[in-house]
């Protein structure tokens, strides 16, 4: 797992390093933690300038907002007397493009127009700015003969370049609803020494409002008794309020509370006591590190599960070389338009399959035993291609573009997901689960644009599963085509470039953040599907075959490096 997670890594930072941000989309947004720290990090702004115009002085004051010292000093020496005073940098965070605007109006007001990136609560939340606009009119009055800002906006408003150089992502683990693994929470926070403290109190604080109802919180209840504290890469975190947390449940909170530090350049191993003694695990080192939580891992994928795909209506594993899957549907007896493959959580073995056949205008959901018999369990007029979460033995289908199915992977009878707003936004195309069932992501049509929404999976003893809490994370995209999950926490989407003449492969992280666009090199055409999972090359299908990304080239390959292409569509990952 340790592999897997390195190699994913490594393909994150080659995406990043040949990719670019499309020129006209609106910026997206970011999570910052409203927590200051006291230490600078990067080039502290500029005073005022003697004689400054009002035009100078408000983009000063943006300018100023990229300092790291508690209170922003600095911008403040941009305001009026009785603002300086009252003026908050702790509210919400406001990001905006770079290429901003000021013009001084008839009124003697200055405005700002920009591009809207998007918005941070002070919980630290993200949110896209979409295709907004912001604007803002700052009022100035003379201060000893010079301009300052008389009615500045409680809170921060920084611009893109600087956060990209000031912030970091940082995920929050928490629990997915079975136990079984750790969930990405992306908050983005100011580097620098007081970040293992940050994080361990954003732990504390719980999830983010939309993925709330869609995890656990092992450290419920807990609290910091003193700051974190890191001496030779290790980190000592002293909690208080577990006396009453059941033993059982102490392995989660010790693994969340891991998997959210060591992602620190700084830390190796973390050291977590209760009241100032050493939690007491059995067959548990003192000094954890996330190998000692490995069952937790949220990039976790079946060592030996390779991607499949499909050719002429039969199953086929993108294998060295590819061959038929078992089975009468490697052979072509159901005549498959879409497939996909759970995985036993224990062994790692492929366990079911199940797929849809169209006949007569009729689609149809197969499912049975991996290399065994597939039985008709659910019909409809449109049935989009079946998913399926690692840590769960069921697939999921959108049927008649607007009604989700979840069907048991085992046999039983399909039941109805509640997704009340689902039907309102457009006809579904597709929906993905996430590789740890708790968010899904779906494309849907809503007769102008191609949209892709990610929403919270929700289950709960006393109702049916729901899926919430939908929010369109890619909005400068209109014409989404498929969608799949690189890792947990981060998306790989077909969809129209800036001109909206070709579909090219786009990375974007699971909030919104970080849209980027991945090299079509190699590509004998444009995607129309594509594939992807935790440490595993990505898949496309183009021109009716089978390509997979290679990282040490940066480009698209045949499924066996220096042969012949294999015709192919709609590829996939067991999961």
């Amino acid at each position: 797992m340790r592999r897997l997670a390195v190699l994913l890594a490594l393909l994150s930072v080659v995406l990043a390093a040949c990719s670019a941000v499309p020129s006209d989309s609106p910026t997206v947004q970011i999570t910052q933690a409203p927590t200051r720290l006291d230490e600078e990090v990067g080039i502290e702004p500029l005073s005022p300038e003697p004689g400054a115009t009002p035009e100078e002085v408000v983009r000063g004051f943006l300018d100023a907002a990229a300092s790291t010292v508690r209170g922003h000093p600095v911008a403040r020496e941009y305001l009026a007397p009785e603002s300086r005073d009252s003026w908050s940098d702790e509210g919400d965070v406001t990001v905006l493009g770079q290429d901003y605007a000021t013009v001084t109006t008839d009124s003697g007001t200055v405005a700002v127009t920009a591009d809207l990136v998007g918005t941070i609560d002070q919980r630290g939340v993200f949110s896209v700015g979409g295709q907004e606009v912001y604007t803002r009119e700052f009022t100035l009055q003379q201060v000893d003969g010079e301009w300052r800002v008389a009615d500045p906006p409680d809170g921060l408003l920084v611009l893109e370049p600087d956060f990209e150089r000031l912030y970091q992502r940082r995920d929050l683990y928490f629990l997915d609803p079975t136990g079984q693994r750790v969930v990405p929470d992306p908050r983005y926070l100011i580097g620098g020494e007081a970040q293992p403290t940050v994080l361990v109190e954003r732990l504390l604080d719980g999830p983010s409002s939309t993925l709330d109802a869609g995890v656990r919180n092992a450290l419920d209840g807990a609290a910091l008794r003193s700051t974190v504290t890191v001496s030779a890469q290790a980190v000592t975190v002293d909690l208080t309020g577990l006396a009453d947390v059941p033993p059982s449940q102490l392995p989660q909170l010790c693994a969340q509370l891991v998997w959210t530090l060591e992602q620190l350049p700084s830390v190796r191993s973390v050291e977590i006591l209760s009241d100032g003694e050493p939690l007491a695990l059995p067959g548990v080192p003192t000094m954890q590190t996330v190998d000692t939580w490995t069952t937790f891992d949220p990039e976790a994928v079946p060592v030996d599960a390779v991607g499949h795909y499909l050719d002429g209506g039969a199953l086929w594993t993108a294998a060295d070389p590819p061959a038929p899957a078992p089975g009468p549907a490697g052979a072509g007896a159901y005549g498959l338009t879409t497939a996909a493959v759970a995985t036993d959580p224990g062994t790692a073995a492929l366990t079911q399959t199940a797929g849809t056949a169209v006949r007569d205008g009729q689609a149809t959901l197969l499912v049975g035993p991996y290399g065994g018999e597939l039985a008709p369990v659910l019909a409809g007029g449109t049935l989009s291609a079946p998913t399926v979460a690692a840590t769960r033995g069921e697939f999921w289908v959108v049927r008649d573009g607007g009604a989700v199915v979840r069907v048991p992977a085992a046999g039983g009878t399909p039941q109805a997901v509640s997704a009340p707003t689902l039907p309102g936004l457009g006809r579904t195309t597709v929906l993905q689960l996430s590789p740890d069932g708790v968010r899904a992501a779906v494309v849907v049509a809503d007769g102008q644009r191609d949209v892709l929404y990610v929403g919270t999976v929700v289950r709960s003893q006393e109702g049916p599963v729901a899926l919430r809490d939908l929010r369109e994370v890619t909005p400068t995209l209109g014409q989404v085509v498929d969608v799949a999950w690189r890792t947990a926490g981060s998306l790989l989407v077909l969809a129209g470039d800036a001109g909206e003449d070709r579909i090219v492969p786009y990375v974007v992280g699971v909030d919104g953040w970080g849209l980027a666009t991945v090299p079509t090199a190699g590509l004998p055409s444009q995607a129309t599907r594509v594939a992807a999972a935790p440490g595993r090359p990505p898949l496309v299908s183009a021109g009716g075959t089978i390509w997979q990304w290679q990282v040490a080239g940066g480009t698209w390959v045949t499924l066996v490096p220096g042969t012949q292409p294999v015709r192919g569509d709609e590829p996939f990952y067991p999961l």
